[in-house]
């Protein structure tokens, strides 16, 4: 098969990794792809959100499957695209459709949806600018602290958690007048959960699914998970207290109402389900639903994937999931990001990295990079991930840090405690 992934980040990079050991890829294309892609598929300078141009590459490489990485395409509608053409619509495309995409693209959308199939969420009620009254109303039912989430897509950082009602309040209002754009002029409000998250990744075809190793990321930049909250400072599978107890009530009543919901609203769904969980007590609770691979969760659950992801893929598509299975490797996989100096704020790009043909205990998934000539510079926030193996967690996270020293760029940032809390 000639495959396309689509995106340019450590997920795509990892996700193409998988796919490029597979006895049944023949071609690997990344558009756009990093630095990191483009040692083992042909990057090409295409825009995921640029449907014609997607089109266009499909057609010309003779691509049999496309894996959507990110989340843009699929809220703007790739797969509706895609099965719309008939000079597309045999390939395979793993992503949901646009309607399924609300999912993921709106907030108040996915509320919806749990409270209709009864799937266990925080309490929430959702508000636009013309309703501020109202909102500062519900606000007021509330205890701190108070979550405020912009509506749709605001790049992970449409999410407040404020202690203080009168700054819930103004930051409410800011919102409104578009703190995060057209994302936040509805804002969802909810109620607060306390306890610790975990994510699960299923893969479906609208009808059957598997589980896909669980994870737990930690998303702010500071030690402690303090500070700003990043895409994701690092990543660990298995999760130790996810036991087959907490399991089990996830997929009674969570994941089975989840596919089943997806079936009763019609929604063309061949891809990832993304649960953003979190355990309150012993009982588990919805946060979000992503429709896409998390990022830096792939980067530690596609290296504990120990089948031939490109047939699972190809069975995901083909709607026949319940023909494959999906076994786990036995051994803990930790991940580490390396970010740029200043991150999540404003950062310096076109920093030369060095040091990466000395990484021998880690693969590398590279996020935020580029090549100029030979050299691999930086791009973005997140630079790369180091993903480790290990009998135990400390073992693996110990590779991890003994590879990231092994690497420099300047402004080199990284958390030293992932996985702490476990």
């Amino acid at each position: 098969m000639n495959i396309l992934v689509l995106g340019s980040g450590g997920r795509e990079h990892a996700l193409s990794w998988k796919i490029k050991q597979s006895p049944f890829c023949r071609a690997l294309f990344v558009a756009p792809g990093n630095a990191g892609t483009a040692s083992i598929a042909v990057n090409v300078p295409v825009n995921p959100v640029n449907f014609d141009d997607v089109a266009e590459l499909c057609l010309n490489e003779k691509i049999d499957m496309v894996v959507v990485g990110p989340e843009d395409p699929l809220v703007n509608g790739i797969s509706d695209y895609f099965r719309q053409r008939e000079d597309l619509k045999h390939i395979l495309l793993i992503g949901p459709d646009k309607n399924a995409a609300q999912l993921e693209g709106s907030k108040d959308f996915c509320k919806a949806f749990m409270v209709e199939h009864n799937i266990p969420t925080a309490r929430y009620q959702s508000f636009t600018g013309e309703d501020l009254e109202g909102a500062y109303g519900f606000l007021d039912e509330l205890k701190p602290p108070y979550v405020l989430k912009a509506d749709g897509l605001a790049a992970g950082k449409g999410v407040l958690i404020l202690n203080d009602i009168e700054e819930a309040k103004t930051e409410l209002k800011a919102m409104f007048s578009g703190k995060f754009g057209e994302a936040s002029r509805k804002v969802v409000i909810e109620e607060f959960l306390d306890g610790i998250e975990f994510s699960v990744f299923i893969l479906t075809d609208g009808k059957n699914y598997h589980w896909l190793p669980v994870a737990k990321d930690y998303k702010r930049i500071g030690e402690g998970d303090t500070g700003l909250n990043t895409g994701g400072m690092g990543a660990v599978s298995p999760v130790s207290f996810v036991t087959r107890e907490l399991r089990d009530k996830v997929e009674e009543r969570i994941v089975k109402p989840t596919i089943k919901g997806i079936g009763n609203r019609g929604m063309d769904y061949k891809g990832f389900v993304f649960l953003g969980l979190i355990k309150v007590g012993d009982e588990p609770y919805v946060i979000e639903y992503n429709v896409r691979m998390g990022d830096p969760e792939t980067e530690v659950v596609i290296p504990r994937i120990k089948n031939d992801l490109v047939e699972i893929l190809k069975a995901t598509g083909e709607r026949r999931l319940n023909e494959v299975s999906i076994e786990e490797d036995e051994r803990m996989a930790t991940t580490v990001m390396v970010v740029s100096e200043g991150y999540p704020g404003s950062y310096a790009k076109g920093k030369v990295v060095s040091g990466l043909q000395n990484v021998e205990e880690s693969m590398v998934f590279h996020a935020g990079t580029k090549l100029e000539g030979q050299d691999v510079v930086t791009s973005g926030g997140r630079v790369m991930a180091f993903t480790s193996y290990g009998s135990t967690r400390q073992e693996a996270l110990e590779k991890s840090y003994n590879s990231i020293k092994k690497v420099c760029f300047e402004g080199i940032t990284f958390r030293r405690d992932i996985g702490y809390d476990l």
